[in-house]
């Protein structure tokens, strides 16, 4: 067994499981209260860790090159004497024992130890799917692979109408590529957006040439060795020269589960990232964080999670005083369109849209919110080409502010206005 525990000595013995963000992110939380304890970063890929946004970005469209996804280069971790274990993934772990066993057979011991082991892509469960040019985005040899299939003229069928079914069908109609989407909801993002911002989506990118399939899944996949085409659940033949498959993720708790953590909607922690078992700690993706300011459990699958998370995590870890509890908040660029969101909106939630601004016009702000005396409380918000008003956003999410709902929806009403009404 390779120890990474102290061993007697007075150096404090770090294992983090992960190649992503959050496992960069805890590497510099260590280190800032930590210059002496031996840090390990365990992965599966054969890469230093990387952020994957730029994956469906800027990355695919071929506007930033491969190298500015990774968080640190190689050297920076030798220069912060920090072990990397590339392509060696952790296979189990006995909590009890502090022990994490590596694919190789090899055994590391350890003091703490971060559980970042992100999420893993669903997988589209069709005959057909195992076909070549059926593709998937969450790794970066897979952005590599479809931004070589996104050639003009290319048929492109993406499978989901989500994040990354969106960002991947901005960037094959800007490659002039033929682009259908095939979700079964009604609209692009229903769950997450309701219908009328997941309309605005869809007319979006219906501008830009992108046809949508809404209502209708995928019966099967038909080529000969390749994809020829895909045929929807309503019989529809969609000939296709790459599938991307954009059907959500799962986050990876099979390690946790093994070692007997606990486990609901991903690794349960508390505001401190710590997990049921003493010496376990769990951020980003795969962790479910208790949240303060939303009064909830929450596990959030974007980058700002991934970054503040896995700082919050090291410093946790090295013996810092850490509450962790952001509001929630991602990003997305679509064509000429960018936006921002920040909150929380529990399913079930019975939450309302609250327009701000004209949808048509590619500047406006949606809150969601719920009735609360007079007025209504603002759970999530979110701009489009409007700018420098996210903060207010996270302000009135984090105090539960209660707002007139008119001046909410009133664009001759400035927003930090309406948030100082309500204080």
């Amino acid at each position: 067994m390779s120890s990474a525990a102290s061993n007697g000595t007075d150096r404090t013995a770090y294992v983090i499981i992960g190649g992503g963000l959050t496992a960069a992110k805890a590497v510099e939380g260590i280190r800032e209260h930590d210059e002496k304890g031996s840090v390990v970063v365990v992965t599966e890929e054969e890469q230093v860790p990387y952020e994957r946004p730029p994956l469906s970005k800027g990355v695919l469209k071929g506007d930033d090159d491969v190298d500015t996804v990774y968080t640190h280069p190689q050297s920076w971790y030798a220069d912060h004497d920090v072990e990397l274990r590339l392509g060696d993934p952790a296979t189990s772990l006995d909590a009890e024992a502090h022990v994490v066993t590596l694919r190789s057979g090899e055994s590391l011991s350890y003091d703490k130890l971060l559980l970042a082991t992100g999420s893993s892509a669903r997988a589209l469960d069709a005959p057909g799917a195992d076909l070549d040019g059926v593709l998937y985005l969450r790794e970066l040899q897979e952005s590599t692979a479809l931004k070589e299939a996104l050639v003009d003229g290319a048929r492109v069928v993406i499978v989901g109408a989500g994040w990354i079914g969106l960002e991947v069908a901005a960037a094959a109609a800007d490659a002039k590529c033929a682009v259908t989407v095939v979700e079964p909801q009604a609209a692009p993002l229903l769950g997450v957006m309701g219908e009328h911002v997941g309309g605005w989506f869809a007319d979006l990118h219906r501008s830009h040439g992108v046809a949508f399939r809404f209502g209708e899944g995928v019966a099967r996949i038909e080529g000969t060795g390749r994809v020829e085409a895909v045929v929807t659940t309503a019989g529809e033949r969609l000939p296709a020269d790459v599938v991307v498959v954009g059907v959500g993720i799962t986050p990876n708790t099979g390690l946790a589960e093994g070692a007997g953590l606990d486990v609901d909607n991903g690794v349960v922690t508390d505001a401190r990232l710590c997990t049921s078992t003493d010496g376990v700690w769990a951020a980003g993706d795969v962790a479910s964080w208790e949240s303060t300011a939303l009064g909830t459990h929450v596990r959030v699958e974007h980058w700002a999670n991934a970054n503040d998370g896995g700082l919050a995590a090291g410093r946790s870890m090295a013996g810092a005083d850490v509450t962790y509890d952001p509001i929630p908040f991602f990003f997305s660029d679509q064509y000429d369109v960018g936006l921002e969101y920040a909150g929380h909106v529990a399913r079930g939630s019975g939450a309302e849209v609250v327009l701000r601004g004209e949808p048509s016009s590619n500047e406006f702000m949606a809150f969601w919110v719920v009735p609360k005396g007079a007025g209504v409380r603002v759970l999530a918000g979110m701009h489009v080409n409007v700018w420098d008003t996210i903060d207010t956003v996270q302000q009135l999410v984090r105090d539960r502010t209660v707002v007139d709902r008119q001046r909410l929806a009133d664009t001759g009403v400035p927003l930090d206005e309406v948030a100082r009404a309500a204080s």
